[in-house]
C-alpha cells in the first residue's frame, strides 16, 4: 500500500510483522541496563538490605517506561538522534557539556564493566585478568566495526536472553515468598545513609542518560534499515503502528530489566544477606559467594550471566557515546555504515572501549569508579531530561506527534525523582 507525503515523494508501509519480531531498541535497551555494575549495584542492595529495597524496582518502572518512550519517539518522529536534536534547538556549550560528561561516565562505565566480566571468567576457568580485559574489549569494537546492523542487532537480541540465568538461579535457593510480598507492599524503609545512598544507587543504576540516547538512535537506525521506514513527520500514516510498537517494545524492555533486576537482588537477599555477607562490591564477588551457600550450578549462572550481560551493555555503552559525539558534531553516524564512510563514529566506540580497558586493567576500588560513573550519570541525566520533555512537547519539533497527557506526567515525574536522587546523594555523601 502507498501513500502520497508531499509532491511525488511515494512512501510504503512496512509489511506486517508478528508482534515479537517488531521487538528491538526498547528490549535492547532495558536488557543492557542490567550490566555488571548494575548487577553489582543491586547485589548489594540484596546483601545489605535483604527484602528492603525490593520495592524501588517497582518504583522505578513506571518512570523507566515514561522517559523511554519519550526518548524513542523523538527519535522516530523527527529521524534525529538527541544529540543532533539538541544541536538544533539549544545554545551548542549545553550540548558539548552533556556530551562530553555522557562519554566520561560511559568511558567509566565501560572499564568497570569488562572488569567485572573479565573477573567472572577467572572465577569459572582461572587465568590472566589482563587477558580477558583486553579480549573483551577487542572482541566488543571488531563486532561493532564489522557486523552490518541487520546482523548485529540479532546478536544482540539473542544476548538478551543471558539475562534469564539470574531467574535460575532462584531455584537453586530456599525462598519464603510471604516474606518477600510483605516486603514488596509494605518495605521497611530507614533514613540512615547506607539506606538513601542504596536506594539512589538503583533509582540511578536504573535510570541512565547512556539509554536515552542509545533507544532514540536505534530508532532512528531501524528507520535507516528499512526501505518501507520514514521519520513519521515524514510519513505520518506511519504513525499509529509505529507509535504502537514503541510503547510495547519499551514497556516489554524495562518489564525486562526491572524483573531481572528483582531476581538479582531477591537472590543476594536470600543467600548472602541471611547469611551475614553483607559487604559486595562487584557482581564477581557476588558470583562467588554464591558458590558456598547456593550451590556450584547458582554460581555458574550467576557468572554466565555477568559475561552475557557485560557482553550485551558495552556496545550500548560505547553506541550511545559514538551516536552522542557524531549527533553534536554533525557526523555521519550509524552501525550499518562502512568502515570507510564512518571512521568517525567507529572511531569514538574503539577509543571509548579501549580506555574502558585500559581502566578495566588499573587497580581502582571499583565502588569508587562506580560511585563517581552514577555521580556523573545523574548529574547530567537531569537537564538531559529536562531538555528531552521540552522538545517532546515542541511543535516544531515533534509537529503532531507531541507527547501525550500520560507521557507528559510520567517523564516529568521521572525527571522530578531524578533531580531529588541527585540531591540526596549529594547531600548523604557530603553532608
Amino acid at each position: 500500500m502507498q501513500h502520497p507525503v508531499s509532491g511525488d515523494t511515494i512512501v510504503k508501509e512496512s509489511p506486517s510483522l508478528p508482534w515479537y519480531k517488531k521487538l528491538g531498541p526498547g528490549l535492547i535497551t532495558g536488557a543492557a541496563d542490567d550490566d555488571p555494575s548494575g548487577i553489582a549495584t543491586y547485589s548489594q542492595g540484596g546483601a545489605q538490605f535483604g527484602y528492603n529495597l525490593l520495592w524501588t524496582l517497582l518504583f522505578t518502572y513506571p518512570l523507566m517506561v515514561g522517559i523511554q518512550i519519550v526518548s524513542a519517539r523523538i527519535g522516530r518522529v523527527t529521524g534525529e538522534g538527541l544529540a543532533a536534536n539538541i544541536r538544533r534547538c539549544y545554545s551548542p556549550w549545553l550540548l558539548y557539556l552533556i556530551v562530553s560528561m555522557l562519554v566520561i561516565a560511559n568511558t567509566i562505565n565501560i572499564g568497570a564493566d569488562i572488569a567485572a566480566m573479565a573477573d567472572a571468567v577467572r572465577l569459572v576457568v582461572g587465568g590472566p585478568h589482563a587477558v580477558y580485559v583486553v579480549g573483551f574489549g577487542a572482541l566488543s569494537v571488531l563486532l561493532q566495526v564489522f557486523i552490518p546492523y541487520k546482523r548485529y542487532v540479532h546478536v544482540l537480541k539473542w544476548l538478551t536472553l543471558a539475562l534469564f540465568a539470574y531467574v535460575g538461579v532462584v531455584f537453586f535457593v530456599h525462598i519464603s515468598w510471604g516474606d518477600v510480598l510483605r516486603r514488596v507492599v509494605v518495605p521497611h524503609i530507614t533514613f540512615s545513609k547506607e539506606y538513601v545512598t542504596a536506594a539512589v544507587a538503583i533509582l540511578g543504576t536504573t535510570i541512565s542518560p547512556y539509554l536515552f540516547f542509545w533507544q532514540a538512535s536505534q530508532e532512528v537506525e531501524e528507520v535507516d534499515a528499512d526501505p518501507y521506514a520514514h521519520s513519521l513527520r515524514t510519513a505520518p500514516e506511519q504513525a499509529r503502528a509505529h507509535l504502537r510498537r514503541i510503547s510495547i517494545d519499551t514497556y516489554i524492555g524495562m518489564g525486562i530489566s526491572n524483573l531481572i533486576a528483582f531476581f538479582i537482588m531477591l537472590t543476594t537477599a536470600t543467600t548472602l544477606f541471611q547469611h551475614g555477607m553483607r559487604q559486595i562490591q562487584t557482581s564477581a564477588q557476588a558470583a562467588e559467594a554464591l558458590r558456598p551457600i547456593a550451590g556450584e550450578f547458582a554460581f555458574l549462572l550467576f557468572s554466565c550471566g555477568v559475561i552475557g550481560t557485560g557482553m550485551l551493555a558495552i556496545p550500548v555503552l560505547a553506541g550511545s557515546a559514538a551516536y552522542a559525539v557524531a549527533g553534536a558534531f554533525g557526523w555521519r553516524k550509524g552501525l550499518d555504515l562502512k568502515l570507510a564512510m564512518g571512521k568517525r563514529f567507529y572511531g569514538i566506540i574503539a577509543a571509548s572501549t579501549l580506555m574502558g580497558a585500559v581502566i578495566g586493567m588499573i587497580d581502582v576500588d571499583p565502588i569508587k569508579a562506580l560511585f563517581w560513573a552514577a555521580v556523573i550519570n545523574g548529574v547530567i541525566s537531569v537537564p538531559i531530561m529536562v531538555v528531552m520533555m521540552l522538545m517532546a512537547q515542541r511543535r516544531d519539533i515533534m509537529g503532531p506527534f507531541v507527547v501525550t497527557r500520560k507521557l507528559k506526567y510520567l517523564g516529568w515525574s521521572a525527571t522530578a525523582a531524578m533531580a531529588a536522587a541527585v540531591i540526596i546523594l549529594f547531600v548523604t555523601s557530603w553532608g
